[in-house]
C-alpha cells in the first residue's frame, strides 16, 4: 500500500506521521495498513489520486479540517491525509499530541525528524505531552492518553498526567461519538482494568462514565467484600476472565461455545464479549438510587436489575451507541439477577429452564455468563458455598441457551387460528396465553402431537373457568 502512495503522490512533498511511525519504532506491526500522512498543500486532489491508483474510494473527513481519507478496495487498508498544521512540518509536529506521536518519516525516505524527543521517549517507554497546549487543543487527548498508556504499556510522565487532570472537564465539550471511540479501545482492552485505574486517576471517568463514579463509597450487605464500585471492577474482571479462559470455571465442555459466543460481532465494533464487559460495568449502575435500610438493619437494593436496565439504556443513549448495544446491555442488566433466584430450585425441572430461556431472550446466554462473573465477585459471607452452587447452575442452564442461539425453532403443533377453531374462542390474550402453555409443555416433553396440544388448551381453559 506504502508504494502505492509514493507513486500516487509523485514527487509531492509529504511525510508519515504518527502511530505508524511509533509502532515501526517500536516492532509492534508492520504499520503499513492504517497510516497518516501530512503534506504541503490541499490533500483533496492528494487523496483522489491513491484512490484511482489503487482502485479504493477518497471521501472528506468530517472532524479534521480539509483531511481526506483513502480505504483501499475491499477496505483492506486506509490513509488519512491532511494538510500540514501551521504551514510547515516543524509547526505540525509542534501541535501534536504526545512526543511519541511527533514523529515524521518521509514519504520517500529518509531520516525520521523527531524534534520533541519522541524516541527517547519510545526507549523509556514513557507518554509525553509536546507542549502545555496539547490538551487545551482537543480534550479528547486526554482519554487517548489513558488508551494509549495500556495499548502500549507505557507509564505517563507526571506533569503530563497534571495536565490531563486539569483539562478532564473539557472532555463534556467533545462529541460523544469521540469518546465512546476512545472509550470501546479501553474497556475491551487485555489491560481493561489498568485503563479504567488511570481514567480514574486522571479525573476522567468522573466526566465520561459519571454513572460508574457514583458506585464510589456505597457500601452493600455482608455478602458482599467491596463497595458496588469495587463489585462492580471485580465482575469486570471475572468477565474477561471467563473471556480468555472459559475453561478454568465453565468446564472443558462448554468452553468452546462460550468462546464463540463471545467472539460473535454484535455492535459497533463489539464482540458478544465486549457487550459482557460493558454490562458488567453497568449492571449494578441503579445501586445508589435504590439503596435502602431495611427494618431489620440489612442493606437492600430494590429494582436496581429493573431500574438499571433504563439507567443502561440512557447511558449508552448519551454515547451515541447503537439501538442493537443499547438493547443488549438494558437486557443484560434487566435479567442479571434471574438465575440466581433459581440456584434454591436446582437441579431444574425442563419447564423452569423453558421460563428461564424465554424472560431472558434474547441474552439468555449472555446473562448467564454475567450472573457466573458477578457471583464469582461476590465474596462476603458464605461466599465458596454460595459460587460452588451458582456455577453448577450456570453450567446446567448454558447448554440450553446456547442450543437456543443457534437451533431454528419447531413448526408449532398447532397453529393460533386453528386453537381459536378448535376451541371455539377469539384471537385475544387468552389465545396467546394457552399457546405459551403448549410450547411449555412440549419443551417439558409433556405434549408431542396437535391433539395433545389442543387437549391441554382444552383443559386449562375448562380450568380457568371453573
Amino acid at each position: 500500500m506504502i508504494e502505492t502512495v509514493r507513486e500516487a503522490l509523485g514527487d509531492a512533498r509529504a511525510w508519515v506521521v504518527g502511530g505508524a511511525v511509533r509502532d515501526r519504532l517500536l516492532g509492534r506491526r508492520a504499520a503499513d495498513d492504517d497510516i497518516d500522512v501530512v503534506l504541503e498543500g490541499d490533500a483533496r486532489p492528494a487523496a483522489r489520486r491513491i484512490a484511482r491508483a489503487a482502485g479504493g474510494a477518497a471521501f472528506e473527513l468530517s472532524d479534521v479540517f480539509g483531511g481526506w481519507r483513502v480505504v483501499g478496495p475491499g477496505q483492506a487498508w486506509q490513509v488519512d491525509l491532511q494538510p500540514l498544521q501551521g504551514g510547515t512540518l516543524d509547526a505540525d509536529l509542534a501541535a501534536r499530541d504526545l512526543t511519541v506521536n511527533a514523529m515524521a518519516e518521509p514519504l520517500h525516505g529518509g531520516e525520521i525528524v523527531d524534534p520533541h524527543g519522541g524516541r527517547s521517549d519510545l526507549a523509556a517507554r514513557r507518554l509525553r505531552m509536546v507542549s502545555s497546549g496539547a490538551f487545551d487543543a482537543d480534550p479528547l487527548r486526554t482519554l487517548r492518553l489513558a488508551r494509549l498508556a495500556i495499548d502500549l504499556g507505557f507509564e505517563v510522565d507526571p506533569p503530563t498526567a497534571a495536565a490531563a487532570r486539569d483539562h478532564a472537564g473539557g472532555l463534556k465539550r467533545v462529541s460523544p461519538e469521540r469518546i465512546f471511540a476512545e472509550l470501546k479501545r479501553v474497556v475491551t482492552s487485555d489491560a481493561a482494568l489498568a485503563g479504567l485505574a488511570l481514567m480514574d486517576d486522571l479525573g476522567l471517568v468522573a466526566v465520561v462514565l459519571p454513572e460508574l463514579d457514583a458506585l464510589r463509597g456505597v457500601e452493600q450487605n455482608p455478602y458482599h467484600h467491596r463497595d458496588v464500585l469495587g463489585h462492580t471492577l471485580e465482575v469486570l474482571e471475572q468477565s474477561i476472565a471467563l473471556e480468555r479462559d472459559p475453561e478454568a470455571t465453565l468446564g472443558d465442555e462448554l468452553a468452546g461455545p462460550v468462546r464463540a459466543l463471545l467472539a460473535e460481532p454484535l455492535a459497533d465494533g463489539l464482540t458478544r464479549g465486549g457487550g459482557l464487559r460493558f454490562g458488567a460495568l453497568l449492571h449494578d449502575a441503579a445501586k445508589p438510587a435504590t439503596r435502602v435500610q431495611l427494618p431489620d438493619g440489612r442493606i437492600g437494593f430494590p429494582r436496581h436489575d429493573v431500574d438499571g436496565a433504563a439507567l443502561a439504556r440512557a447511558t449508552l443513549t448519551r454515547l451515541r451507541a447503537s439501538e442493537r448495544l443499547r438493547a443488549h446491555v438494558a437486557d443484560l442488566t434487566r435479567h442479571h439477577l434471574r438465575l440466581g433466584f433459581l440456584v434454591h430450585e436446582a437441579p431444574l425441572d425442563r419447564r423452569t429452564v423453558y421460563r428461564y430461556l424465554r424472560d431472558t431472550a434474547p441474552v439468555a446466554a449472555d446473562v448467564t455468563l454475567l450472573s457466573v462473573a458477578d457471583r464469582l465477585a461476590t465474596r462476603g459471607r458464605k461466599a465458596d458455598e454460595a459460587i460452588a452452587r451458582h456455577v453448577a447452575l450456570a453450567r446446567e442452564v448454558l447448554p440450553a441457551a446456547l442450543e437456543q442461539r443457534t437451533a431454528a425453532p419447531p413448526p408449532p403443533l398447532v397453529r393460533g387460528d386453528e386453537l381459536a377453531r378448535a376451541l371455539g374462542i377469539e384471537p385475544g390474550p387468552r389465545l396467546g396465553a394457552l399457546l405459551e402453555a403448549i410450547a411449555e409443555a412440549r419443551y417439558a416433553g409433556d405434549v408431542d402431537t396437535p391433539e395433545a396440544a389442543v387437549a391441554l388448551a382444552r383443559d386449562l381453559l375448562g380450568a380457568g373457568e371453573r
